[in-house]
């Protein structure tokens, strides 16, 4: 069983979707824990205050170190790592063999989420994730307490609950018996380095515009490939960075070269 632990001043966000579909099926089947903790549960103050003015001046709000500490450090039940073992300030470091559970900051200056990186969480057992809000965290947070940070793209959010469910959930589909068909997340886009060939389901026919005459064929090695050579053309015409990543056939470069002959003409 995996376990997510979020740390978020908005739970209710992430409440609804969690408690849908897929997410809440792998939780029903005991595939996947999610836990939200309140950081405003961890503040000692009178009233709760999670955020303070920045040092310097400037804009916005910054959330302040010690509720955060708090928080993680109550749950996942450990120490403050050691002041030798923080993570240089000019250029983030991927975390250690010493700290076996995954501390995450949601943050745009993390390393950009990706497919692998899912799969890369996925081997871990438990998984905390830090939602950040305002203007960001404390620096000695991300210094000390953190072991890894992601963005989930290049653009910025208003706090990172959004990311943290973009996280578990493509994570959580990863676990084996998460979506009933053993084999469901395989052809998923980028699982092969493709984008997903196309789709179609039943009427086979609608509004003049047919389902491809291999998806009816019945013949499955036709269908494979159709399948792979649809996922190469989407490929090659949306992300066609991603090709220069593949290790790919003859024939496959050939039907590329064909395709672009065809954008060409067609053009």
């Amino acid at each position: 069983m995996l376990r997510f632990d979020i740390f978020t001043l908005f739970p209710d966000i992430c409440a609804a979707y969690l408690q849908e579909s897929i997410l809440k099926r792998a939780q029903a089947g005991g595939l996947v824990q999610i836990h939200l903790h309140n950081i405003r549960d961890y503040a000692t103050d009178k009233h709760h205050v999670t955020d303070d003015l920045p040092y310097g001046g400037g804009g916005g709000m910054v959330m302040k170190p010690e509720p955060v500490f708090a928080a993680v450090e109550s749950v996942l039940e450990v120490g403050s790592r050691r002041s030798e073992d923080a993570f240089p300030t000019s250029d983030f470091q991927p975390p250690t063999s010493a700290f076996r559970t995954p501390i995450v900051l949601l943050t745009p200056q993390g390393r950009t989420f990706t497919q692998a990186v899912a799969q890369e969480l996925a081997q871990h057992e438990r998984i905390a994730l830090i939602c950040g809000r305002y203007e960001g965290f404390d620096e000695r947070i991300r210094q000390h307490l953190a072991t890894d940070e992601i963005s989930i793209g290049d653009f910025v959010l208003t706090g990172g609950e959004l990311g943290a469910l973009a996280i578990v959930d493509a994570v959580a589909r990863l676990l084996p018996g998460a979506l009933g068909d053993p084999t469901g997340a395989e052809d998923d886009s980028f699982m092969s380095g493709l984008l997903e060939y196309p789709h179609y389901t039943r009427p086979a026919e609608f509004r003049g515009w047919s389902v491809p005459e291999p998806l009816l064929s019945g013949d499955h090695a036709r269908i494979a490939q159709w399948r792979r050579r649809e996922a190469l053309r989407r490929t090659f015409l949306r992300r066609p960075d991603l090709l220069l990543k593949l290790e790919l056939t003859e024939a496959e470069k050939r039907f590329l070269s064909q395709a672009a002959e065809e954008l060409t003409q067609g053009g």
